[in-house]
């Protein structure tokens, strides 16, 4: 009976993981078919370097040419890095293009405008940034962000420079967000020196400006992306110096707050005296409470209270897997 309800635990997670890769899956094509392609932005990346490619061979969509990058970043995602990952990401790969393409024919009434991407033709010219492409820039940037970020936590890629960041967090040791960074930056600045990306633009310098668009883009995906994956900081570190009452603290923490504390040797600058420091763990909404209580028990105390970057172990998040996907 246990054993058969571990199961069904197993397998609601299961699921759940995959509907969540799915819904980021379709938020990084949402991205790219109504904000990044149609106004020829170049965010780096496997579907940047598609996006370039479809100009030159209009024919073939964006999506089809992320197929065809991604087939080699697959292998050495499975080589690398085991065959979860390698299997979550191959399905990631596949349905990240698959529903572009399938995107472009619900918001474009032809092939004719999938082949020219123009957006004044995307749903009806109902959303044209045609003339606010710095918002194009930051709304793809936020909705790239956010669904690569769900992906990883999801232990998943969608592919091209996903793939790459980790391969640099894994050998040089470079946060994951900053590894996407630098591989779309050196894409992007690489375009500058063919032909600015802006094929199909009319105007002297209109390549350039979009490719600074394209930063801009790029540094907003990045930061959300790192923001997705390690979340803001939900809980507090607290240190309590409490000359008196220490023992109801203790009670308070232990029993009420239903928490964990460590006990501190210290000893006062001032005073000399021997004194004990708590060092505390709680979640933000608790933080008030506990605020109180210090105040009800020694009016003299000395808190200080911080962010907590990341917290593992009993009560917390769970330690990750050595060979999991990077959380920074």
């Amino acid at each position: 009976m246990m054993t058969s309800a571990k199961e069904s635990v197993t397998d609601w997670r299961w699921w759940s993981s995959m509907a969540q890769i799915v819904f980021g899956c379709f938020l990084v094509a949402v991205a790219f078919v109504v904000f990044i392609n149609p106004y020829n932005l170049v965010p780096g990346g496997i579907y940047g370097l598609a996006l370039v490619l479809h100009n030159l061979f209009p024919s073939i969509q964006v999506g089809t040419f992320g197929y065809m990058f991604d087939v080699p970043l697959i292998l050495t995602a499975l080589i690398l890095f085991g065959g979860t990952f390698g299997g979550r990401t191959i399905f990631a790969s596949f349905l990240t293009p698959g529903i572009m393409n399938i995107l472009d024919y619900l918001v474009y009434p032809n092939s004719a405008a999938i082949e020219s991407l123009d957006p004044t033709l995307l749903l009806g010219g109902q959303i044209d940034l045609s003339e606010h492409l710095m918002l194009a820039a930051i709304i793809g940037g936020c909705f790239s962000g956010v669904g690569v970020g769900i992906v990883i936590r999801n232990n998943a890629a969608t592919g091209g420079t996903d793939i790459t960041g980790m391969l640099l967090h894994k050998f040089a040791k470079m946060k994951f967000a900053n590894g996407v960074l630098l591989s779309d930056a050196i894409i992007v600045f690489s375009g500058l020196l063919v032909i600015g990306f802006g094929l199909g633009i009319d105007g002297p310098g209109a390549g350039v400006m979009l490719s600074l668009y394209s930063a801009v883009c790029i540094f907003v995906n990045a930061k959300v992306l790192g923001y997705t994956i390690d979340g803001a900081s939900r809980d507090k570190l607290l240190y309590i110096i409490c000359d008196e009452h220490s023992d109801k603290m203790r009670e308070y923490i232990l029993h009420e707050l239903n928490r964990g504390g460590t006990y501190i040797k210290a000893k006062g600058m001032y005073t000399d005296n021997d004194k004990e420091m708590i060092f505390l763990v709680v979640n933000r909404k608790e933080v008030r409470t506990v605020q109180h209580k210090i105040k009800e028990f020694d009016p003299k105390s000395f808190v200080v209270v911080t962010d907590a970057y990341d917290t593992f172990g009993e009560g917390f998040k769970p330690f990750p897997e050595e060979d999991g996907m990077p959380t920074e």
